[in-house]
């Protein structure tokens, strides 16, 4: 190989590195590691460990119960799909959409909170995914409830994802007001 056949590999290689990474996607990428280990340890620790079967319920405070459930649609149960081919399909847009929230990361230059955020979102999101892959629905464990309403069962995943979900709102207002204030 000559210098001019190393040197165009070595910029094709550079820029493919840049169409998969930006200056936050180390920082995002971590947070979306531990979001998704945290999130499945602490499933299956509640499912090996604490040996919760489907349908039990465990008090904990007068505001909080553990209820092992499978969710199988999206957010409340939406769209369930009971056959694996419908929890196959959830799990693969839930994959592609990671997989699009991780190229916004890539080329997003917004900052820290962007990049913890859409971590949050893309390892919630994965965590879900392998539930759906493994489990044949999402296992969500924590039931609020309080004077007699009860909110819907979520996990560890869902919590990441709505944080994220409110970090890049927050992202987007605040840098909107920032940048219609420098407007003269």
């Amino acid at each position: 190989m000559d210098a001019r056949t190393d040197a165009a590999s070595a910029s094709a290689d550079t820029a493919r590195r840049r169409w998969l990474s930006g200056p936050w996607s180390q920082l995002g990428g971590w947070v979306a590691l531990l979001t998704f280990a945290f999130d499945q340890a602490h499933k299956w620790w509640m499912i090996l460990v604490y040996r919760m079967k489907l349908g039990d319920d465990v008090y904990v405070t007068p505001f909080l119960n553990l209820h092992f459930t499978l969710n199988k649609g999206v957010s409340y149960g939406l769209f369930s799909m009971d056959g694996p081919q419908g929890q196959w399909a959830l799990a693969g847009f839930a994959i592609l959409t990671s997989l699009a929230l991780w190229l916004w990361l890539a080329h997003a230059g917004s900052g820290r909170l962007m990049a913890v955020s859409l971590g949050l979102i893309i390892g919630g999101a994965l965590g879900n995914a392998l539930d759906r892959l493994t489990l044949g629905g999402v296992a969500d464990f924590f039931l609020l409830h309080a004077f007699g309403y009860s909110w819907y069962v979520f996990n560890i995943a869902d919590v990441a994802i709505v944080a994220g979900v409110a970090g890049l709102l927050y992202e987007s207002f605040v840098t909107s007001r920032n940048d219609a204030a420098k407007v003269p």
